[in-house]
């Protein structure tokens, strides 16, 4: 009787399990790839957008499950997101269905969020974003040519601005 028990408890829990990861697994998302909080790059950085169970579309392109991408970048607070998001210094769009870029950026701190939306540049019903990422950029070093004792060889030494 208690191995009866046992094994119907086992089954009940299974179906909890994948009962649950059913529901959220089809859920839409997004995540942003190439920089992690608090670390320190060099410019220019890598991003990646990753939308997962919604389709990546031109802006003006109307279709169910679909929009694009845009980066908001130092922004203190959230712009209306009930509205369509304008093009400013602190929010890119990326209306041509990219997938990544390549930010060329002075040094310093950053704030980055991945907000995906729809046609219009209007979030969806349910808003994609990004927790706010903080990182920073370091100055560059570039080799300049100091000749050696002989001035037959010349060596690098790095100049860090």
């Amino acid at each position: 009787m208690i191995e009866h028990r046992k094994k119907l408890y086992l089954i009940l829990l299974f179906f909890i399990f994948t009962s649950s990861y059913g529901d959220t697994h089809n859920e839409p998302s997004i995540k942003l790839e190439g920089v992690e909080n608090g670390k320190t790059y060099t410019s220019p950085i890598e991003l990646n957008f990753i939308v997962e169970n919604m389709k990546v579309r031109n802006a003006g392109v109307n279709e169910e499950n679909s929009g694009h991408h845009h980066l908001l970048i130092n922004l203190d607070e959230l712009p209306d997101i009930t509205k369509p998001l304008t093009m400013t210094e602190g929010i890119m769009h990326f209306g041509k269905a990219q997938e990544s870029t390549s930010l060329e950026l002075k040094p310093g701190k950053y704030t980055i969020q991945l907000l995906f939306a729809d046609y219009s540049h209007t979030t969806h019903i349910i808003p994609l974003i990004t927790e706010k990422v903080t990182f920073f950029i370091k100055s560059k070093s570039y080799p300049f040519l100091v000749p050696s004792a002989s001035m037959e060889a010349v060596s690098y030494t790095h100049l860090t601005l």
